[in-house]
Parts: structure tokens; C-alpha cells; sequence
């Protein structure tokens, strides 16, 4: 059977939004009570010790002005169609990336909120790779969508098929570069 190439676009987009509306596999990211991690690193789930990363005095060299970082007080939405397996390391390095990347985080009922990160996953296996899909919606505190950061990530090829074929550190690497497309996002002063 010959594929379409003008059908790739609306198959994936038609996986994504079957993600978006699924109710099963939703994780509250503020239930996963993550220690702080020490300044400067962040742990590595794959328990190859601590990856250094950008400090937050260091932020600001990356684009994000101290004081855009000092007003922003993040907070995670539930994320739908990833296993809990799967948005467990998400979450946890989501938060560290964050703190590292100089910003606030905010509880479920903190008042100062001022920006809302909601995320929608699947994966799609296609000859004996599988790619997550995600896409992540930035709201203002009442509910209106200020930016939107999307993208995939391919799991290295080793078994299995759906979310069972990918490791940790594939989630940690979406964690990574969705925090770094949040600062970029907030930097550019549209945030």
C-alpha cells in the first residue's frame, strides 16, 4: 500500500487530539511531591546521578529577564494521555527545569498564579519506532491560551510498542525542551 504524504499532517493531528479529549491516564502534576533538587543539577531518573544544568542566576544569560522570572508563578495542569509510568518522570523534571530556569512554581489554589501549563501526549509506533507526541497550552489564570508549545520525540529503538517503548529519559528530554520554549516564550515579553 503506498502512503499519502498529504495525510501525515491530519493522522497526527487526529492522534493528538484524541489525546486531548481522553480522560483515562490523567496525572495531577502537584500530587508528585518532588524534593528540591540541589542548585544547578537535576537528578536523573535512568540513575546516572545529577545532570548539571543552567542555574537561575544563570537564566537571565539565557534570555530570560530576572524580573519576568521573579513575576511568573507557574502552575501544572493535569497531563492527559500519558501513562502515570510515563508522566511521573515528566512532571518531576518539569518542576526542576523550572526552578533551575529561575521560575516560581504555584500550587493548585495559589492566588498569584499567573500562567497555567496543560499537556496532551501520544505516542505513535511506526516501524519499530515510537514517537511521543505532545502538546503543551500556556493559560493565563482564567483560562485563556496565551501560547502553545508542541513538538515530538522520538524513543530510542529498543522494544515494545506505545508508551511500554519508551524510557524516562525521553520524557526528560520533553521536560527539558518544553521549559526552555516556556523561558524563550516569556523572555520574548508576549508572556
Amino acid at each position: 500500500m503506498r502512503r499519502l504524504p498529504f495525510l501525515t499532517g491530519p493522522l497526527l493531528a487526529a492522534i493528538v487530539m484524541s489525546a486531548c479529549s481522553s480522560t483515562q491516564d490523567v496525572l495531577e502534576p502537584s500530587a508528585i511531591a518532588a524534593s528540591p533538587p540541589s542548585p544547578g543539577t537535576l537528578q536523573s531518573e535512568t540513575g546516572a546521578g545529577a545532570v548539571p544544568v543552567q542555574s537561575a542566576s544563570a537564566s537571565a544569560s539565557a534570555g530570560l529577564d530576572p524580573g519576568i522570572a521573579a513575576k511568573t508563578r507557574l502552575r501544572f495542569d493535569p497531563i492527559v494521555g500519558a501513562t502515570v509510568d510515563m508522566a511521573t518522570p515528566l512532571t518531576e523534571r518539569l518542576a526542576q527545569r523550572a526552578r533551575a530556569r529561575g521560575i516560581r512554581l504555584a500550587g493548585s489554589a495559589d492566588p498569584s498564579t499567573t500562567h497555567v501549563l496543560k499537556g496532551y501526549f501520544s505516542t505513535l509506533t511506526e516501524g519499530g519506532q515510537t514517537t511521543v507526541i505532545y502538546v503543551w497550552d500556556v493559560y493565563d489564570p482564567a483560562g485563556n491560551r496565551l501560547h502553545r508549545i508542541n513538538g515530538q520525540q522520538k524513543a530510542p529503538a529498543g522494544g515494545g510498542e506505545g508508551w511500554a517503548a519508551v524510557p524516562p529519559a525521553t520524557m526528560q528530554t520533553i521536560a527539558d525542551s518544553t521549559i526552555d520554549q516556556l523561558a524563550s516564550w516569556l523572555a520574548s515579553g508576549t508572556g
